[in-house]
């Protein structure tokens, strides 16, 4: 398929710039990919599509405040760094993205926090990317522990752009259950599960299976290439321990649904899965990219967030519900002003 065909008017109104007041309180679309229909609920209403010992699976990435603002040396012009991922921790190496990257060298250093932290550019690893050594004497711990203090959450740029980020933004873009720290971009539709709606899950008898995937900047990054098979994903780091793997594997051979919590979900686990439909564990990266079309071993189901036009989460949902089904979706999701992105409503797929 094309980029193209994946592109759809989103009136601007439509996107969501707050979340719910409360978690679960959005709009549910479900989508049946064999009755080919569509319902409008409510996400409290997702427990009438499942039964005991089916299973949801969980991404417990936890974001970690990926923005920070500096100032380079003698000029003090403002740099923004965005990081990515930490590359060595005894020499304290992050991959990174600054703007405005033509302004920043090789051999360049980035002072934050009136200098209480400086770290010094070592290589320009792409176009707008650089490495960065930051420079500190303290302990492992001591160092995160600043690094993080003076960083802000990576608040996507839709939302940037249509209001000014709030100190609440903190705890509204992270999941609940959000554990291990390593992500810039948030497992969005986990945000609909309240601890109240998890315990509904809990007392009707549906396990959780939680892995890893730390969602990376190239989920929201334009894709450039009209021939989808030509397009090259990030490197996202990943791991299924063999507990959540057995997790699932045992209600699969009961014959129990196993419905993902997001697209990341659905990608760590078509990225180990056999040919079988059981789930391995694994511990390291993928860069799986999914578009129709596919098939799909891992899972019955998938609850996800409306998407943006034209990128990658959006074509996996494709995958997964049909294209045809899921673009009548989007356009009758439209039509009933549903809540898009990040904040957004929900989608169940069946």
């Amino acid at each position: 398929m094309k980029l193209s065909q994946f592109k759809y008017f989103l009136p601007q109104d439509l996107i969501a710039v707050h979340p719910h007041e409360e978690r679960d309180e959005a709009r549910l679309l479900v989508l049946d990919r064999e009755k080919k229909t569509i319902e409008h609920k409510k996400v409290e209403d997702v427990l009438d599509y499942f039964d005991e010992d089916d299973v949801f699976v969980l991404n417990n990435t936890k974001v970690f405040p990926a923005m920070l603002e500096g100032e380079k040396e003698k000029t003090k012009a403002v740099i923004n760094v965005f990081l990515l991922r930490e590359l060595d921790k005894d020499s304290k190496l992050w991959d990174v993205l600054v703007d405005p990257a033509r302004k920043i060298r090789i051999g360049n250093k980035i002072y934050f926090d009136n200098g209480n932290l400086i770290a010094e550019v070592i290589d320009n690893t792409t176009s707008r990317g650089r490495t960065l050594r930051f420079l500190f004497d303290g302990t492992y711990d001591e160092f995160k522990q600043k690094l993080f203090s003076i960083g802000h959450m990576p608040i996507p740029e839709t939302i940037q752009k249509l209001r000014e980020v709030m100190d609440e933004d903190s705890e509204y873009y992270q999941t609940i259950y959000a554990k291990h720290e390593g992500a810039v971009v948030a497992p969005a539709a986990g945000f609909h599960l309240s601890r109240e709606m998890i315990k509904k899950i809990e007392l009707k008898g549906i396990a959780f299976s939680e892995i890893t995937l730390h969602a990376g900047i190239g989920n929201f990054k334009e894709i450039d290439v009209e021939d989808l098979a030509k397009h090259k994903a990030d490197s996202e780091e990943m791991e299924i321990e063999e507990k959540a793997a057995e997790i699932i594997n045992q209600a699969k051979q009961n014959n129990r649904k196993i419905c993902a919590v997001g697209t990341t979900s659905l990608k760590a686990l078509e990225s180990s899965v056999y040919i079988s439909g059981m789930i391995k564990s694994y511990r390291g990266w993928t860069n799986k990219f999914i578009f129709p079309p596919y098939e799909f071993k891992s899972v019955d189901a998938l609850i996800t967030n409306f998407h943006p036009s034209q990128s990658c989460m959006l074509m996996l949902v494709c995958a997964f519900g049909g294209y045809d089904l899921v673009m009548k979706a989007y356009k009758e999701a439209i039509e009933e002003k549903y809540r898009f992105l990040t904040y957004g409503d929900a989608m169940l797929i069946i």
